[in-house]
């Protein structure tokens, strides 16, 4: 709402200096001066060339008004948005959280000469980063246009919910040497003041704007985590009223580093009689937050062998706060035959590559 009287006064401002001074097209004693159109136009065309992106996002007031969106924007919760971005091929980005949920309240269209993004019955859980950019398209394959984009950050302000609304009641956060570490409380309210608590000992965490900052957009960020961050912790927001508290989040610290998995293999047993049951089990030892995918290669694979294909994974503490990640596959065979006797290999994977592993199990 701020904004939008923000940009109704300087609008009155430049329309009154045009109105003061309707023969004076050619002097130009300041810089303020906002008529003629088309000769101020030439005279910004290389400041605005110099920009790398030119932003299309505009929102759709009322009376078919429009406004140019900052980098953010405060809305009281209930109220319904209009954006549009100007082109013949958006595509939108917004909190995730509305396709999860597949939310009725959000209409995605494309017009001929824009894109239109409509959000009714908004609430604080709708806080975050509206965005929308041009594809460039060549037949199927088609690139983002870097130089037509628009973003703003929407703060849906609601007094009874000042921290934005999460799904679960508790969370993990890693706590990784070599990156930043985010405890996501963000706030609906920019203005509110927010701190950073530790459950035990029952303490403040001062913010020194240098290894732990807030961002209402984002929450407390950990520049340089430690394993002396460990912890649970909450954040505690306030403003004009009574405070309001956060989920809870468990730090948990890093120790293994990146890089494709490390894996290992076992076959129980490793020499099986003819209608015993095997397994082999496939196991990674990995960062907490990094999934790991498995594939089999096996003797009766090509004969369509009928096998059993178990994934899971747990984390584990391995003492001084370090917490670890098993990622395990096990493949079952319950009645083994001897064209079953042969090379087991497991192929595991992460986004840093593949570690391939094999065993032999044997007819007995």
């Amino acid at each position: 709402m701020h904004l939008s009287s923000c940009w109704t006064v300087i609008g009155q401002s430049a329309k009154s200096k045009r109105q003061k001074e309707p023969g004076e097209n050619k002097i130009k004693p300041i810089n303020k001066k906002v008529k003629p159109k088309g000769l101020k136009m030439k005279e910004r065309e290389p400041v605005d060339s110099s920009s790398k992106s030119q932003s299309i996002l505009m929102q759709v007031m009322d009376k078919g008004r429009f406004q140019k969106l900052t980098a953010t924007l405060s809305l009281s919760a209930g109220q319904s948005i209009e954006l549009r971005c100007k082109g013949s091929n958006v595509t939108w980005s917004y909190p995730s959280y509305l396709d999860t949920f597949k939310d009725s309240r959000l209409s995605i269209k494309q017009l001929d000469r824009y894109g239109q993004l409509i959000l009714t019955n908004s609430t604080a859980a709708d806080t975050g980063e509206y965005s929308c950019w041009l594809q460039l398209c060549n037949g199927n394959k088609c690139r983002k246009d870097e130089t037509k984009t628009g973003s703003t950050y929407i703060f849906f302000t609601d007094k009874e919910e000042l921290f934005v609304p999460t799904p679960s009641y508790f969370e993990i956060v890693y706590l990784n040497p070599d990156k930043p570490a985010v405890i996501p409380c963000r706030v609906t309210t920019p203005s509110a003041k927010v701190t950073l608590h530790r459950e035990f000992p029952a303490e403040e965490i001062e913010t020194d704007e240098t290894n732990i900052i807030y961002d209402a957009k984002k929450g407390f960020v950990y520049q340089h985590p430690t394993s002396d961050h460990k912890g649970i912790v909450y954040c505690k927001a306030e403003s004009q009223g009574a405070p309001q508290i956060s989920i809870k989040y468990h730090l948990l610290y890093v120790e293994v580093p990146k890089g494709p998995p490390s894996a290992t293999i076992v076959a129980s047993p490793s020499r099986a009689k003819v209608s015993d049951g095997i397994h082999v089990a496939c196991t990674v030892l990995g960062e907490p937050d990094v999934d790991v995918n498995f594939s089999w290669q096996y003797p009766g694979q090509e004969l369509e062998r009928p096998v059993i294909t178990q994934n899971f994974w747990r984390l584990i503490n391995r003492g001084t706060g370090h917490t670890t990640r098993i990622s395990k596959s096990v493949l079952i065979i319950e009645d083994f035959e001897a064209r079953d006797a042969g090379n087991y290999i497991c192929i595991a994977q992460n986004l840093q590559g593949a570690t391939t592993v094999a065993t032999r199990v044997e007819l007995n």
